[in-house]
C-alpha cells in the first residue's frame, strides 16, 4: 500500500475560479423529509440572523454550543470511551480536552455550513493547496478522467468540499437523505455550491458514471456501516466496519484515490485544504482482498490526519459500535 504524495499549503494565496460550477442536471434531486412551510421559514430566519453576524461573534457562538453540549454530557461517554481506546495512555484531562474540542468543532461545522455567503466569500481560506498529490488530482480532471475523493467528519468536510469546486474539480458527493429545516438548508448549500447529490440507492452506478464522465465522487469513509454491508478495517487498533463503495468503484473504473482535508488552523476559524495520494494496493490480490486491502489504505490515512489533529474529529460517532460477527465454531470431529 503507498501513497504517492502529500500536497502543501502554499506561500502565497491564489483566487479560486469564479462563478461557481452548477451541478450536474442528473444530480440536483433532493431527498428527505422538508418542515412544514411556517417552521421552514422561521427556522431559515433564524439561521439568516446567526449568519448575519459577524465573524467573531458566529466563533463565539460555536465555543460557546460547543462548551454547553460537552457540559451538558451529551454523547459524551461515547466520546470518551472512544477516546479511551484510541489512547490508553493517555491521561483523564488530556482526553477531556479532546473531547471538548470536538464539540466546538462539531459546532462550528454546523454555524459555518448553514451559511450560504460563504460559496463566494473566502474570509475563512487559508491560499490554496499545491505539491504532487493536488497536481495529480488536477491533471486527471484536465485530462477529462474522474478521481474517488475520500474525507472524514473532520475539520470542516462541507467546506473542504466547496473548496474543490472553487478550484475547477467538479464534485458529487454520497450523502443520505436528511430532514429538518438545519439539514435541507445544508443540503441546499451543498447544490447552491454546484455538489451534485449522489444517494446510497444506486450509488456504486452513480459513482462510476460520474468517474466515466470525468467527475470526482466524495465519501466519508468514517462511519460505521451494518456488518454485512461493510468490510472491516483497522482504525485506532480495532477493526471498524466500513464502506467497501469507494474500493468497489475504484476497482471497476480504475480511477485514481485521493484523500481530501479541510483542516483548521490554530485560530479554528480558517481552513487549509491537504491533498494525499493517490493511494494505490499491491497487486495479485483476490477481488474481495483487494478491495479490502484498498478500505484500510485509505482508513490509515484518515488515522494518520485523526492523529495529527484529534481535537477534529467526530469521536462523538460510535465509531466501533458493530463488529466483524464471530465465527461459527467447527463441527466436532469424529
Amino acid at each position: 500500500m503507498e501513497c504517492a504524495a502529500v500536497s502543501s499549503p502554499a506561500p502565497a494565496p491564489e483566487s479560486p475560479p469564479l462563478p461557481l460550477p452548477l451541478p450536474p442536471a442528473r444530480l440536483v434531486q433532493v431527498l428527505g423529509e422538508r418542515p412544514s412551510p411556517v417552521v421552514g421559514w422561521l427556522a431559515n430566519r433564524v439561521m439568516d440572523a446567526v449568519c448575519a453576524l459577524p465573524a467573531s461573534w458566529k466563533d463565539g457562538l460555536a465555543r460557546f454550543v460547543g462548551w454547553l453540549a460537552f457540559t451538558l454530557g451529551i454523547r459524551l461517554r461515547v466520546a470518551l470511551e472512544n477516546l479511551t481506546h484510541a489512547y490508553p495512555d493517555m491521561s483523564d484531562a488530556e482526553r477531556r480536552r479532546i473531547a471538548h474540542g470536538a464539540y466546538v468543532t462539531m459546532a462550528r461545522v454546523v454555524l459555518e455550513s448553514i451559511d450560504e455567503k460563504d460559496h463566494v466569500d473566502t474570509h475563512w481560506e487559508i491560499p490554496e493547496v499545491k505539491g504532487e498529490a493536488w497536481e495529480a488530482l488536477k491533471a486527471n480532471i484536465a485530462k477529462g478522467q474522474g478521481a474517488l475523493l475520500v474525507t472524514a467528519h473532520f475539520g470542516n468536510w462541507e467546506r473542504a468540499g466547496k473548496m474543490l469546486l472553487r478550484r475547477g474539480i467538479p464534485l458529487n458527493a454520497l450523502v443520505r437523505p436528511l430532514k429538518g429545516a438545519l439539514n435541507m438548508r445544508i443540503v441546499d448549500n451543498r447544490i447552491g455550491a454546484g455538489a451534485g447529490l449522489i444517494y446510497p440507492k444506486g450509488a456504486i452506478a452513480e459513482a462510476q458514471e460520474a468517474v466515466k464522465l470525468g467527475e470526482t465522487v466524495l465519501m466519508l469513509l468514517d462511519q460505521s456501516l451494518p456488518a454485512k454491508a461493510a468490510v472491516f478495517v483497522p482504525f485506532f487498533g480495532r477493526p471498524a466496519s466500513t464502506t467497501p463503495a469507494m474500493a468497489v468503484v475504484a476497482q471497476r473504473t480504475g480511477a485514481p484515490v485521493f484523500v481530501v482535508m479541510g483542516i483548521r488552523d490554530e485560530s479554528g476559524r480558517k481552513l487549509r485544504l491537504e491533498v494525499e495520494g493517490p493511494i494505490t494496493v499491491p497487486e495479485g490480490l483476490g477481488e474481495q482482498d483487494a478491495i479490502t486491502a484498498h478500505t484500510a489504505a485509505v482508513t490509515a490515512v484518515l488515522e494518520k490526519y485523526v492523529r495529527r489533529y484529534p481535537d477534529q474529529w467526530l469521536w462523538l460517532h460510535r465509531r466501533w459500535k458493530v463488529q466483524p460477527p464471530a465465527e461459527a465454531p467447527s463441527a466436532p470431529q469424529g
